[in-house]
């Protein structure tokens, strides 16, 4: 392990090659950090977290998949089930493993693979520790709804409450939760507030302060009392139970840890674990295109810039060539390429426009992109974006005719009551804004997760729980997903649970699924 921090002074350009051949040590990884930290910092401007990074073999890169890429977490058994997927694949050549992982934490933590290459070793730190830790530092959707500082604390935290808990209740009684609480955390986040960044300190604070009032308070015979059907209760928002319980509520963990009748204190902390860390993770899927592409286009040019400065030689700057060739291509549709871009290729190309538009704009660049074309100032005009766009917003601002045309795009429109595919998107003005519309709708997040509220509990007989998804005909929920499911959110209730499938534009009822405590599910 290496932990560089602070980063090297700036010394201006060093001659005398970093290495030769493939081996290195750690004398010869430092040298390349120092060179590749003069250029991100002395001509980039990257800002980025200390930096931290750790040489790891073959065996430990598989174990840093299994965790989602974290250094800390809890046991589960999922953990060793993805273990062994990602094993037999990699023994049977079916995959590669990657040449680096990256931790978006302060420090910012980047696994290198010893099996690595000098050249490699090289071009990850570039990759990793400068291009994605800038991108973490900097963008704004990272600062709003993560802490770096803090959750490496936090994950140390939950994996000793977690192992407290099965020593106290049982290895069995604590994956039900998890199993429970992992089934239903992509509906476990709160997606329209910053204000709701983790405060992963006050969390194991708090972790001595359960919610004793209202488990107190709750008592199980209030559901025996009958109730008349004119005082059943108001379904409206003027309704004081369904402000009280915060209703509509998307975040299904968050309303379940609040106000699961039957729930006891540490089994809403392992959900309320679950959740905080599924929030930690809401931003990346957002910004998959954009940290790539940042991450390859600075590794670009700083691995270009060390063989100008005579610090790599030719058959280094060679290999650099073919591992980012690899990365950046974008197979064709009839070759496995799918409806879907390579984030890496998109990313990069992109990035590498912005700065073609700056410097030597075309006159349709002049036309598209007034505000940067011509403006001389590429490494700014990236890090701005960088720093204040996600994937959705960033295509719909950067992504220019020129790209389209590299990547040959074009919109079908598919009339299911049609015979034909009607092509209604070409290479004209009209067209490319339509197309640049259709492919920023791809990385919407609206478009990334089911549309899923709770909207309705009643508390005062049968404390049946009512959720709602919000689709269109012929985008519902698989029958059995939805089955397994629905019945992981009434576990956790411990009473009925009832899901309307309706459409966005008519509210009309598609599907309709029940759950019980007790395990009964049934399709109306």
């Amino acid at each position: 392990m290496m932990d560089l921090r602070p980063a090297s002074p700036v010394t201006g350009t060093c001659s005398g090659l970093l290495y030769q051949g493939n081996d290195w040590n750690f004398e010869i990884l430092r040298d390349c950090y120092d060179a590749v930290a003069d250029i991100a910092e002395r001509e980039l401007g990257l800002t980025t977290y200390p930096n931290r990074l750790e040489i790891i073999t073959s065996e430990q890169m598989l174990d840093v998949y299994t965790a989602h890429g974290m250094p800390l977490g809890y046991r589960h058994w999922s953990l060793g089930k993805r273990f062994i997927a990602h094993e037999n694949a990699y023994r049977r050549g079916m995959m590669g493993l990657a040449y680096e992982v990256v931790i978006n934490s302060d420090p910012c933590i980047s696994y290198l693979m010893e099996e690595n290459s000098a050249t490699m070793q090289t071009l990850v730190i570039a990759h990793a520790a400068f291009g994605h830790n800038h991108f973490f530092h900097n963008n704004r959707l990272f600062r709003e709804w993560t802490n770096a500082s803090e959750i490496l604390d936090y994950l140390e935290f939950a994996r000793g409450y977690i192992h407290q808990c099965e020593e106290r209740h049982g290895i069995a009684a604590v994956e039900r939760i998890l199993d429970a609480a992992h089934a239903l955390q992509g509906q476990g986040v709160h997606r329209h507030s910053g204000s709701r960044r983790l405060d992963l300190r006050a969390e194991q604070q708090r972790a001595q302060a359960r919610r004793l009032h209202e488990e107190a308070t709750f008592n199980d015979l209030w559901r025996t009392v009958p109730v008349d059907e004119e005082q059943q209760p108001d379904t409206t928002s003027n309704d004081p139970m369904r402000r009280r319980l915060g209703l509509p509520e998307e975040n299904l963990l968050y309303f379940l840890e609040k106000h699961a009748p039957l729930l006891a204190p540490w089994e809403r902390e392992v959900i309320r674990i679950v959740r905080m860390i599924a929030q930690y993770f809401y931003p990346q899927p957002q910004l998959k295109m954009m940290n790539e592409g940042c991450a390859t286009w600075v590794h670009d040019y700083i691995m270009r810039r060390l063989h100008e400065n005579g610090r790599i030689d030719d058959a280094s700057y060679l290999e650099v060539i073919h591992s980012t060739s690899n990365v950046i291509t974008q197979p064709d549709f009839d070759a496995g390429g799918g409806p879907s871009f390579n984030p890496y290729a998109l990313g990069f190309a992109m990035m590498g426009d912005i700065a073609r538009i700056c410097t030597s704009p075309t006159a349709e660049d002049r036309a598209w992109f007034p505000e940067i074309a011509g403006n001389d100032r590429p490494i700014e005009t990236l890090k701005h974006a960088w720093a204040e766009f996600r994937d959705e917003s960033f295509i719909l601002q950067y992504l220019s005719p020129a790209v389209m045309r590299r990547f040959r795009m074009f919109r079908i429109h598919d009339d299911t009551a049609a015979p034909y595919l009607l092509v209604d998107a070409i290479h004209d003005d009209a067209g490319y804004r339509d197309i640049r519309r259709t492919v920023a709708q791809n990385h919407d997040p609206a478009n990334m997760n089911a549309e899923i509220e709770i909207t309705g509990a009643n508390m005062h007989t049968d404390r049946m729980l009512t959720l709602e998804h919000r689709t269109t005909r012929g985008h519902q929920f698989h029958a059995d997903d939805a089955r397994r499911t629905l019945q992981y959110m009434a576990d956790l209730w411990g009473y009925g649970v009832q899901l309307l499938e309706r459409d966005a534009d008519d509210g009309t009822v598609l599907a309709t699924y029940e759950a019980t405590g007790r395990g009964g599910v049934r399709r109306g």
